[in-house]
């Protein structure tokens, strides 16, 4: 029913939501990028990385301590030698282009350094992609990566393959505002547990030197990171049954289950281990096609081939998409679990909520760090535009 007294309201709420609107438009607006400093955050390669670990031996030695191992020294150097080619051919060429350079690892990626430099270039693979994009707080600063391998592996999040290919050509066309914003969505995390709680995040990699700094915890503490790919919730013994309690898009409603784990996942990580736990193969299409006595074959071009790749591909969602997509992993339906029923091991949510009643759980940001997750502590998972990460696609 029209309400006089409502239309002042609902004009001046009209008006800010399309102020946000034309806020958001113009932010992702395509300029040309300034690179009048870029930070170059290198991968850190195996070669690099034995070096570390054997710190009391001389090259001679590295080379008999690896070889007898069983490991491949002249691949191991082969592959380095072309990573820090490409970083050195990158560094020149945006040199020549007028362009300040500093190239890091991640021992050195500072914040400071970050913050300082207008766009961050990671180079290696999708692994360092995530940990220069974990840097990175704000939706402002371009995080552009070029895969330095390109003929041996092809990362999801990296440029493609052409790109590394003519690194000259892709820079100018960066300068050149000849490409458009692909603003990639990621989870905030929020962790309550008990106040005074010291929370020590760890790095599941194990490298010597690198680590975050405990803090003490507050009632609820906002992580301090971001996840580009998911966030996985869980026993750390996968043999062991994880205790977990649930809500989604703030109701009000919990349900108690019992699964592998649960892993809540962004459109960029929907093509990750998103996609893995949930692919459907060929193998089960075609037995459920010879139960209803169909086409039971797994040719190149059979039936159970067209339904597996249609149900797989449809897996994947947009990275800019608002929701996260959730899975339970191997959940637990029988009996009285889930309590109560009706709960689906897949699916999307704005807003997750989960609390821990396992042991020895932890929950891991990207595969990379992680925070305990304990019996009590409660994660609340969500999305915003301000968390989103700044990147490009070229449209040619």
């Amino acid at each position: 029913m029209y309400n006089p007294r409502s239309l002042p309201r609902n004009l001046f709420t009209g008006l800010a939501n399309n102020l946000n609107i034309f806020i958001q438009n113009f932010s992702n607006e395509v300029h040309p990028i300034k690179i009048e400093k870029a930070l170059i955050v290198s991968k850190l390669s195996r070669y690099e990385y034995e070096k570390r670990i054997h710190t009391d031996c001389n090259e001679n030695e590295l080379e008999k301590v690896l070889r007898k191992r069983g490991t491949n020294y002249d691949k191991l150097v082969s592959f380095h030698n072309l990573h820090k080619k490409f970083e050195e051919h990158l560094k020149e060429t945006l040199n020549k282009l007028g362009t300040d350079v500093e190239v890091v690892n991640r021992y050195n990626c500072t914040e400071d350094k970050v913050d300082t430099a207008d766009i961050i270039i990671p180079i290696g693979g999708d692994g360092t992609y995530l940990l220069a994009s974990s840097r990175v707080r704000n939706n402002k600063k371009p995080v552009i990566g070029f895969n330095s391998d390109p003929s041996r592996s092809e990362g999801c999040l990296c440029l493609p393959r052409w790109c590394s290919m003519d690194v000259k050509k892709t820079l100018e066309k960066l300068q050149q505002g000849q490409f458009k914003w692909l603003m990639r969505n990621r989870i905030r995390t929020t962790l309550a547990v008990s106040e005074n709680d010291i929370l020590s995040p760890k790095c599941l990699h194990d490298i010597k030197g690198f680590s975050l700094p405990p803090f003490r915890a507050a009632e609820k503490n906002v992580l301090p990171v971001l996840a580009l790919n998911e966030v996985f919730m869980g026993e750390t013994l996968s043999a062991r049954v994880s205790h977990l309690q649930m809500k989604l898009n703030g109701s009000q409603n919990d349900t108690n289950i019992k699964c592998s784990g649960m892993c809540v996942s962004t459109g960029t990580g929907s093509t990750s281990w998103h996609l893995s736990i949930n692919r459907l193969s060929t193998q089960s299409v075609a037995e459920l096609l010879r139960l209803i006595d169909l086409d039971p074959t797994e040719g190149k071009d059979s039936l159970a081939v067209a339904l597996s790749d249609t149900y797989n591909k449809n897996l994947i969602f947009s990275p800019e998409h608002k929701k996260m997509g959730y899975t339970i992993r191997d959940l637990i339906s029988s009996g009285v679990w889930p309590d109560p029923k009706g709960i689906k091991p897949r699916g999307f949510a704005s807003k997750i909520e989960v609390q821990s009643h396992c042991f020895e759980a932890i929950l891991v940001v990207d595969g990379g760090i992680s925070f305990p997750f304990n019996d009590g502590t409660v994660a609340q998972l969500e999305i915003r535009p301000e968390d989103a990460l700044r990147t490009v696609v070229f449209t040619d």
